[in-house]
């Protein structure tokens, strides 16, 4: 079994304008003075991190690494959850999108969506130069306005959907193979793969792709009261990335899981900081444990209440006193009484 690596943290919740939040040094500072040994970097934040020198630079590359690693800090994984969100986006979004993209190619979708490919295949040469063997990210929706059938969809309309965002993201795909790191969607509503049954929909038609895989965020799941234990169960494999995440879900007489249009002090269902929601992270990290995740645990901080430096604060020792370090033996093996084939057949009855 392996130990998972941390604690890490995404930096695009915090990252802005005003020091020591306006630059890769000083955020790191910041970050490793906080016990982080890892940060999940978002390639599109130009203030910290410029995606097209570290695709075409090694000496970029080597740079930024070392510079982290004098703090004690490692890149965990790139991330372009705005890039590929931009990959499909159903017209319905397009001027709600627009600001995710550069200013060149706002008001086009389709040099928009060019765009945005590129900078996926940016992203998985800036993570083979950095040495990284994941990649964080979002999928994109062209079926997400349908989700809730009424009226009822035209047959084959999803169906059409899920051929349409496989065909744009097979390429994507197999640049990420050669480059040698995975994809983990991270799986969220409003992106077409959101769930489950709608990962496996898209990875059939990707001819199950190797590199398509997922980015695993319980408070998600929460929000959709789906089982996140059992979702590890079943799709491990498959599990590449993780943000520890907290949420809460308490539905009342007025309001359920659509949230009424309120904000998100007033849904039921609304993120948390760390060990202020309900996700039962001591299962969690067991379960990652037993599947032999070896990637990071990565804090990735939204809260409807707590001041976010105050959750950064409070994220790194909680995820430290989570994490398993595995056993490499079992509690039993005091007791062994070593391997005999005779005996065996002694105690089973045979051959007498």
């Amino acid at each position: 079994m392996k130990t998972i690596k941390g604690p890490a943290i995404f930096l695009a919740q915090f990252a802005g304008n005003e020091a020591p939040f306006n630059s890769l040094e000083t955020i790191a500072d910041w970050a490793a003075g906080l016990g982080y040994r890892g940060i999940q970097l978002p390639s599109n934040d130009a203030r910290l991190f410029d995606l097209k020198k570290a695709a075409e630079s090694q000496d970029y590359c080597d740079a930024l690494s070392g510079m982290l690693g004098d703090k004690g800090l490692m890149i965990t994984e790139l991330s372009t959850h705005l890039q590929g969100q931009l990959v499909a986006v159903h017209p319905a979004y397009d001027a709600q999108f627009d600001g995710f993209a550069a200013p060149h190619v706002r008001g086009n979708p389709r040099a928009r969506q060019e765009w945005a490919v590129d900078q996926m295949k940016l992203a998985a040469r800036a993570s083979r130069r950095l040495g990284l063997k994941a990649h964080a990210s979002f999928s994109g929706a062209l079926a997400w306005p349908y989700v809730y059938p009424w009226p009822q969809r035209p047959a084959g309309l999803v169906e059409d959907a899920f051929d349409e965002l496989a065909r744009r993201w097979k390429p994507i795909l197999d640049v990420f193979d050669e480059n040698g790191v995975d994809i983990g969607f991270e799986l969220h509503p409003g992106e077409d793969l959101h769930d489950g049954a709608t990962f496996e929909m898209f990875l059939d038609r990707v001819d199950h792709h190797p590199r398509a895989n997922i980015l695993y965020d319980p408070s998600h799941f929460v929000l959709q009261q789906l089982d996140y234990l059992a979702f590890l169960d079943i799709y491990h494999e498959r599990v590449k990335c993780f943000h520890v995440k907290d949420a809460e879900f308490r539905p009342n007489g007025r309001i359920g899981v659509y949230g009424g249009y309120q904000g998100w002090v007033e849904r039921p269902g609304r993120f948390r900081s760390l060990g202020d929601g309900q996700v039962d992270f001591g299962q969690v990290f067991s379960k990652m444990a037993q599947y032999d995740f070896e990637g990071w645990a990565v804090l990735e901080w939204e809260c409807a209440l707590k001041h976010p430096e105050a959750g950064a604060a409070e994220g790194a020792p909680f995820i430290a006193d989570h994490i398993i370090r595995v056993t490499e033996r079992a509690f039993d093996d005091f007791a062994g009484s070593g391997s005999d084939r005779a005996l065996n057949a002694r105690l089973m009855g045979i051959g007498q």
